[in-house]
Formats: structure tokens, C-alpha cells, sequence
């Protein structure tokens, strides 16, 4: 046992793009990893539980399962409460644990002692500090590896340390105890100086620490059962404790009310941002740009100020989006523009153009070099290669054609008051103005339909379609209606 391993700031990234992080032999050890997702979470004030509120997009659980999984580790099971259920937050494959009552850090790794002895190395995080990174969790693992320790305390030190446990160390520099500063009469004046203290994550020899946990008592001021309270225990049974000290003040980011969950999403959101642009990704304003975990940028691509990429979206390279663009869910291809624009759950591929006010409603496909103008509304079709939907237009459950042109004012009119019907408009065809196309229709190749035309029927290949709806003057309307208005206004 000796004294702690200090390792310098660790940049974390919290995005696919970064290169990985050196990973922990999870075939050596085959760690289990128990995230602490307990607790009511009451300061919250939400009908939500704490754990599934979003950071970037994110359930704030998942964040330490992917990090930890990212980082090597094997088996995962969150510790939860009873009747909590956060499956909609958990990754696939994650394990859940009842803690019976809410008695502490101490009683949750408890509750969880039938896979402590299944297991050889326990890895112990938080579920509701998010922002603890893979590369970080790897270096742990591999500290406490490295050691002969039977358990690894991550520490780090703060100006100042609140309501933080403090690590108490013996005179040779190893860990001793952590003495907790939650509530008066838990710590003397001289332990509430010490600067060092406890993340909450933890690292463990599971046979020792099943041991421990089996002695342990909640006799302190809060009666919780506190998880630190088992190094003494360990140091009694011969065990060495030793203690890895994170560079990354992230791992004290904890959540416990929506002001928390304000400065933990900022930060994250910092990181995420500073990511993509070390990786090639132009952001012109990161102030003002909100990208979520789970978005992919290739290099070269710009992202404009107001601009909001979320969900499972991708950007290619050379496209520009934004400004003020909202991106939900969707692809947008290599030298795209998506311009003041709101796009959902749609496809747009190379080298297409998107606004501005343009609205890609879910199934919407802009094939390669097509247009979705100002003020234009697509939903569930298809636009051709080279195809343009100028400005003023409604597409929906439509086929269009490749390097066709639909006029200001093109309607389907897809819903007959029973079902949407879809709309067919081939190759090379031409649109008039203020044309309504009202589906089930199909209009052929090379055709054409003339301003304002009502088109009921299918258009042959090569034709013109028009309807009839001939021009009649009134001859004195606006002075018999002046006179009108007159008499109206008359006493």
C-alpha cells in the first residue's frame, strides 16, 4: 500500500469521434460494473426519474454504462428502487438490482452481493454523474490493476471540498478511511480541511469486498450504510487500500436538482462541441450550437449559430447547416445546405438544398442534388435527383421523378378523408404554378401542367395538362361596393 497514482487532465470528449481510449482487459477480469441509479431523486421536483432525464440527448444513466463499456468492462447492472423502473434509459443487455430501502451507497452495493460473488473485480460508479469519461474509467482500471490493492478509491482535489467525503490518510500516504461531511458531527474541523476527496467511484477485489460488506454498519449521523466505511474493514483483514487521483473535475458533476442538470448538459454539450471541432468540424459559434451525443459530423462539414443536431443524425463532409436549423433524427449528405430549416426522421443526400423555412417531415428523401425551397413542406416522398421543389409547396406521399420541377404553389392533395393516397410525377416533368395534383395520380414523363391547373386524372407522357376555368369581368363591382359600404355605415 502505498501512496496515491496521479495522473494529469484528461480531455474528455464524450463523442465517437475522438480516437478510443487505451481500454481496460476485460478478458483478463471481466469486471462487473454496478452503477448506483437508486434514490427518489425528490430534488428534481419532476414526475421523471433523475436517471432518465437527458444529458445531450442522452439518459443521464446511460452515460457511465457506455463510458464504462467503452472502457472494457463487462457485466452491467444498475442498482435502482424499488417499483423504479429506468429500462427506457439502460442499454441493451444492462442487469437491474433492487435496493430494498434507501439506506445508503453502502446498502445499494449490497443488494447487489449475489453478482459480487459471481464476479473477481467490481467497478463501482454513479449513475447520476454522467460525465465520468471512458478514458478515464480505463486509466482507473488499469491503476487499480497495477496495484495489489483489494480496493482503489478515485479521488481528486478541490478548492472547495462541501459536502465532499475527505480521504484520510495514514502517515505513509495510503488511504485510511473517508470520513463523510454531509451533515454536522460527521467530520472534526481538522478532516473538514483536507482537500482531497471522494468521486464515488470505486474499484474492487470482489472476495475481500464481500467480506466487508457483510460487518458493515450505518452507526454515523445520517444511519446509512456508506460504502467507504469497508477500507477499515479491509485494512483489519490485511487488505491494501490505495487511491487513484482523476485529473477531470467532470467526475464531481453530479446531479441533484435541475440547476445541476443545467451545468452538467453544458459542460457536456463544451466537450462534445470541442470534439467535433478537433476532429475537422467547423462550428462557427459553439455558444449558440447544440449538438447531442449520439450525432456523427465528418470533417469539413459547418455548422452555423442556432443550430441544433439531434438524435441519431449524421452530417457529411462539406455540408453547411444553419443557420437557425433544427435536426432531428435525420442525414444530411456530403456538401448539402440546410438553411433555416426543421427536418425530422428524413434522408438528405449529396449535395442537396434545404430552405430557407423549408419543413422534411418523417420519410421525407431529397435524392442526390435535389431542392426543398422557402416555405416547402415534404412529408413521406420522394424527390428525384436534381429535382426541385422551389418555394410555397406541399409534397406529401409523392414520387417525383429525377431533374423535374414543381412551380410555386404545387399541392398534392393527398388525404381524401379516409387515407393518404400517393402521388406519382415521373422524370423531366414540368409543374405550373398553383397546380393541385390531387392523388391517387400520375403524372408521366416530360409532361407538363399549366398554371393553376386542377389535375383529377393521370397525364400521359409528353403532354400538357390544363383545366378550364375561364376568366369572367364585373364590370362597376368596386363602385356598387363602395356604395354598399356606404349604406352600411349610414346612421
Amino acid at each position: 500500500m502505498g501512496a496515491s497514482t496521479t495522473t494529469g487532465p484528461v480531455r474528455q470528449a464524450l463523442c465517437l469521434t475522438d480516437p478510443p481510449p487505451p481500454q481496460y482487459d476485460a478478458e483478463v477480469s471481466s469486471p462487473l460494473v454496478l452503477v448506483m441509479a437508486a434514490g427518489e431523486g425528490t430534488r428534481m421536483r419532476s414526475s421523471l426519474p433523475k436517471m432518465l432525464h437527458p444529458v445531450c440527448g442522452r439518459p443521464m444513466v446511460a452515460w457511465p454504462v457506455l463510458a464504462a463499456r467503452e472502457a472494457g468492462a463487462g457485466r452491467v447492472a444498475a442498482i435502482v428502487s424499488p417499483g423504479r423502473d429506468l429500462s427506457a434509459g439502460l442499454p441493451e443487455g444492462v442487469e437491474t438490482v433492487e435496493q430494498p430501502q434507501a439506506d445508503g451507497t453502502g446498502g445499494a452495493v449490497k443488494a447487489a452481493l449475489p453478482l459480487i460473488e459471481e464476479s473477481e473485480t467490481v467497478l463501482v460508479l454513479s449513475g447520476d454523474h454522467p460525465l465520468i469519461s471512458a478514458a478515464v474509467i480505463s486509466d482507473f482500471l488499469q491503476a487499480h490493476e497495477s496495484t495489489a490493492a483489494a480496493a482503489t478509491m478515485m479521488t481528486i482535489e478541490l478548492d472547495e471540498p462541501g459536502s465532499y467525503g475527505r480521504v484520510v490518510r495514514d502517515p505513509s500516504g495510503a488511504v485510511e478511511r473517508v470520513v463523510e461531511a454531509k451533515a454536522a458531527g460527521d467530520a472534526d474541523p481538522a478532516q473538514l480541511a483536507i482537500r482531497e476527496v471522494n468521486t464515488g467511484t470505486y474499484a474492487f477485489d470482489a472476495a475481500p469486498l464481500a467480506a466487508a460488506l457483510r460487518e458493515l454498519s450505518n452507526d454515523n449521523a445520517q444511519g446509512e450504510y456508506y460504502l467507504p466505511d469497508v477500507f477499515p474493514a479491509l485494512r483489519v483483514a490485511g487488505h491494501a487500500v490505495a487511491a487513484h487521483q482523476a485529473g477531470d473535475l467532470a467526475v464531481t458533476m453530479g446531479v441533484n436538482n435541475r440547476v445541476d442538470l443545467a451545468a452538467v448538459e453544458a459542460e457536456g454539450r463544451r466537450r462534445l462541441l470541442e470534439a467535433h471541432m478537433l476532429a475537422g468540424v467547423t462550428v462557427v459559434d459553439p455558444g449558440s450550437t447544440w449538438i447531442d451525443a449520439g450525432v456523427e459530423i465528418e470533417a469539413e462539414a459547418r455548422i452555423e449559430p442556432g443550430t441544433s443536431l439531434r438524435g441519431a443524425t449524421s452530417v457529411g463532409a462539406g455540408a453547411v447547416v444553419g443557420p437557425l436549423s433544427t435536426v432531428l433524427d435525420s442525414t444530411v449528405g456530403p456538401g448539402s445546405q440546410v438553411l433555416h430549416s426543421y427536418l425530422v426522421e428524413c434522408e438528405v443526400r449529396d449535395g442537396c438544398s434545404v430552405g430557407p423555412f423549408a419543413y422534411l417531415r418523417p420519410g421525407a428523401l431529397l435524392e442526390a442534388g435535389a431542392k426543398a425551397g422557402t416555405f416547402v413542406e415534404v412529408k413521406n416522398s420522394r424527390v428525384g435527383a436534381g429535382s426541385k421543389v422551389p418555394h410555397l409547396s406541399y409534397v406529401g406521399d409523392a414520387e417525383i421523378g429525377p431533374n423535374s420541377n414543381l412551380g410555386a404553389g404545387t399541392i398534392t392533395a393527398n388525404y381524401d378523408g379516409f387515407r393518404k393516397n400517393r402521388t406519382v410525377v415521373g422524370r423531366d416533368v414540368r409543374i405550373g404554378v398553383d397546380t393541385m395534383l390531387i392523388a391517387p395520380v400520375e403524372v408521366g414523363d416530360a409532361a407538363y401542367t399549366g398554371a393553376g391547373a386542377v389535375i383529377k386524372d393521370d397525364v400521359p407522357e409528353g403532354a400538357l395538362a390544363v383545366s378550364e376555368n375561364a376568366q369572367r369581368n364585373i364590370d362597376g363591382y368596386a363602385a356598387r361596393k363602395a356604395d354598399e359600404m356606404r349604406e352600411d355605415e349610414s346612421p
